[in-house]
């Protein structure tokens, strides 16, 4: 089985993000970039597939050269090759979207699986664009899946509840948190990786549909106020309701 898992560099969650001079991107000074978490969860499922039904496993990130950090990570973690689609612009999903699929039109895969979202932008776009780009069905949000032959099986989250669902090969894959435990690299894997060829390909000519207008940090919320039911908190509930809130 040819399976290939697409992953992305984020921001780690405990950076403190400033917006950059230009207004519509971040400051990258200071930012410590990370493997999205969600991606985890499929590198180690194209991991066991290829266990179980045989095949290889390449890892593809489209960005800049720092992106190759996280691929030395999906190297060290079992991934035989890795591809960056060299892009340092900031590509909207679409332009990103396109780059995979091209590259997917090449290396053929039998089944292309993410992570659910990617924890910067949090768009939920890419895999199912890839999909429709491709015309390929698409299993979003999937927590457990099997693969027998040409089958897929696939057990989503939705709104309340799962729902399984039934596809064929080739197919996109979203991997959701608790699909699988993913794996830690082991030392010797981690130097390694170190020193296993990244290939590069360049980037999608495709046009942005999207542009950047501004970005700005939220502003800092007001603190909340506890008032109790005595007919004097009633009262400053509606006073503040009037004059703070302007609600009434």
């Amino acid at each position: 089985m040819n399976i290939l898992v697409c992953i992305s560099q984020v921001p780690d969650t405990a950076t403190k993000i400033a917006v950059g001079a230009d207004g519509k991107s971040i400051n990258p000074a200071g930012v410590k970039y990370i493997l999205n978490p969600y991606d985890e969860f499929a590198i180690e499922e194209g991991l066991r597939l290829k266990e179980k039904h045989g095949g290889t496993v390449t890892t593809l990130t489209v960005g800049g050269e720092s992106a190759k950090e996280v691929l030395r990570t999906a190297l060290a973690m079992g991934s035989e090759t890795a591809v960056l689609v060299k892009d340092d612009s900031r590509a909207d999903s679409f332009v990103v979207a396109s780059a995979i699929a091209d590259a997917a039109r090449e290396l053929s895969p039998d089944v292309i699986i993410f992570g659910r979202q990617s924890i910067d932008f949090d768009s939920f776009q890419i895999p199912p664009m890839v999909a429709e780009i491709l015309e390929w069905p698409s299993v979003t949000m999937v927590s457990a899946l099997s693969i027998d032959g040409s089958t897929v099986t696939a057990e989503r989250d939705i709104e309340g509840g799962k729902q399984t669902v039934g596809t064929s090969l080739p197919c996109v894959i979203s991997a959701q948190k608790g699909l699988n435990d993913p794996r830690y690299p082991k030392l010797p894997d981690i130097m390694k990786a170190k020193s296993k060829p990244i290939t590069e390909r360049p980037a999608s000519s495709a046009t942005p549909r999207v542009e950047t207008v501004s970005m700005a940090i939220p502003e800092q919320k007001r603190l909340g106020k506890v008032l109790g039911d005595s007919p004097a908190d009633l009262d400053e509930f509606v006073r503040l309701l009037h004059e703070e809130a302007k609600m009434i």
